[in-house]
């Protein structure tokens, strides 16, 4: 049986970006695929009634410096943006859009990288997504057009169905055969998940 991951991901997600950071080299180490899950983390908070930043301040400061650790650990430049959160429904469509152009890996980089370590929240606009597209070698205006089309909105809606129904309620989210993991620090028991697929 092949071994995959499905990775149920937001850009919007702190500990998704450290996520991405984890899982590829795992999955290299254990010889599984990775299959990508883009799905609009606030609709499935909105379904649970969970509003991120009405958390405890104190919650709040201690989730920051956490992610310092993370980063530190990690040695990854990772800085917490000035404009959190953001609207994320375009750049989870663009993924939707590399993926058709065979780029989703390379497009993964760049918006992650923009976010969550240049403090750049373009990737939230149209406008962005252009530069985001120009940058992993495709054509801009039919990479923007693509994305707004009615059948990739619906694709997007139809991933965080998917999401709901099998009862992904945050991100980093990941499924081995049919078991759900939460959370970046959640490695460990997903290597002992893939190791157990025959």
């Amino acid at each position: 049986m092949a071994k995959e991951i499905e990775f149920f991901w937001d850009t919007g997600s702190t500990n998704t970006y450290f996520a991405l950071h984890l899982i590829r080299p795992l999955a290299a180490r254990h010889g599984a695929t990775i299959r990508m899950r883009p799905f609009n983390l606030g609709y499935v908070f909105r379904h649970h009634n969970y509003v991120l930043m009405e958390e405890p301040a104190a919650k709040i400061a201690n989730r920051k410096r956490d992610l310092e650790r993370w980063a530190a650990r990690y040695d990854l430049p990772f800085r917490f943006p000035d404009a959190f959160p953001i609207k994320t429904s375009i750049s989870l469509r663009g993924s939707l859009v590399a993926r058709e152009l065979g780029c989703e890996d390379a497009y993964l980089d760049a918006i992650f990288r923009r976010y969550w370590e240049q403090n750049d929240a373009s990737i939230a606009t149209l406008a962005g997504l252009s530069d985001v597209a120009r940058e992993i070698g495709q054509d801009p205006q039919a990479f923007v057009r693509r994305t707004e089309e009615p059948d990739m909105k619906q694709a997007l809606i139809n991933e965080t169905d998917n999401a709901l129904k099998r009862g992904v309620f945050g991100a980093p989210s990941f499924i081995v055969g049919d078991e759900l993991f939460w959370g970046k620090d959640r490695m460990e028991f997903i290597a002992d998940a893939v190791q157990a697929v025959d």
